[in-house]
């Protein structure tokens, strides 16, 4: 269905909205997916936090333009979709690198992630990235260690001193 310019410059806003809010962005051709298929990935993208959009990439290109994923433009070419992250840098790499591993027609063409585009070959290296939970969980993992070491140590020259 063809976009007057009105419908266009709609397009372009509510994506640059998104674009300018999230973490990460992943573009992915979608050459071959069926309508249950895309149905099926702008479901999941919904209840993990991902904006999915199939957009045209003159489109794509105008919204990114002036935000961080303006580096991603060179790479937007053929039937694309482009995934932001809206919860935690990794979510869209993961949505993507989930779904692609059971539908090999999902090919990853573009990673951006601070202002920085990669290679699709890059996605699995975003997708590990740990979610914000697991990043406190991780933080508060560090931060606990040297406390349990110390009461450790004032527990056992308390002993020594209680044997003495």
């Amino acid at each position: 269905m063809a976009l007057n310019l009105d419908s266009k410059k709609v397009v372009v806003e509510e994506v640059a909205k998104f674009a300018a809010k999230a973490h990460s962005a992943v573009a992915a051709e979608y050459r071959g997916l069926t309508v249950t298929e895309m149905t099926e990935l702008r479901k999941t993208a919904r209840e993990t936090g991902v904006y999915l959009r199939v957009v045209k990439n003159t489109l794509a290109k105008r919204a990114i333009a002036g935000t961080e994923f303006e580096c991603m433009q060179n790479g937007l070419v053929g039937p694309l979709l482009i995934a932001f992250s809206m919860e935690d840098p990794g979510c869209a790499a993961r949505l993507i690198s989930g779904f692609s591993k059971g539908h090999n027609k999902l090919i990853t063409k573009v990673v951006a992630i601070g202002g920085q585009a990669f290679d699709g070959s890059e996605l699995e290296r975003l997708a590990r990235m740990p979610t914000r939970d697991q990043g406190i969980g991780l933080l508060m993992s560090v931060m606990k260690a040297p406390v349990e070491k110390l009461a450790r140590t004032l527990a056992a020259i308390k002993e020594q001193k209680e044997a003495a």
